[in-house]
């Protein structure tokens, strides 16, 4: 079983950062047979959207909305994940999720590609 344990989350105005992290099992790569990490957001009534995903190469992928402001990173040793988030807005406000997936070695972020969840931590920005 892996586990997925996101930390981080919180409050703050808009403009300002926060930093969420992810504490995965150990050896989550080889034991999912995937590669790549993600991180996934959810605003009630909407599908879940992806945010940003990293490769175990470190290869990363952003979507439209955040590039510029989030920054995706991992320590594979220490089975980390984490996701820097600057110059916040109203609109970022979501549940963020972290996730463990991919397919065919790459790391798009369509949300049937990722098969591996954490509970999810909550974000919220005021204007």
């Amino acid at each position: 079983q892996v586990r997925l344990v996101e930390s981080g989350g919180g409050s703050v105005q808009a403009g300002g950062s926060l930093r969420l992290s992810c504490v995965a099992s150990e050896y989550t790569y080889s034991r999912t047979n995937r590669n790549c990490m993600a991180w996934f957001r959810q605003v009630p009534g909407k599908e879940r959207e992806g945010v940003a995903s990293i490769g175990k190469d470190g290869t990363t992928i952003y979507a439209d909305s955040v590039k510029g402001r989030f920054t995706i990173s991992q320590d594979i040793a220490k089975n980390t994940l984490d996701l820097q988030m600057n110059s916040l807005k109203p609109e970022d406000t979501a549940i963020y999720y972290c996730a463990v997936g991919g397919r065919f070695g790459l790391c798009y972020l369509f949300l049937a590609w990722f098969d591996y969840w954490g509970q999810g931590l909550q974000v919220t920005v005021s204007s």
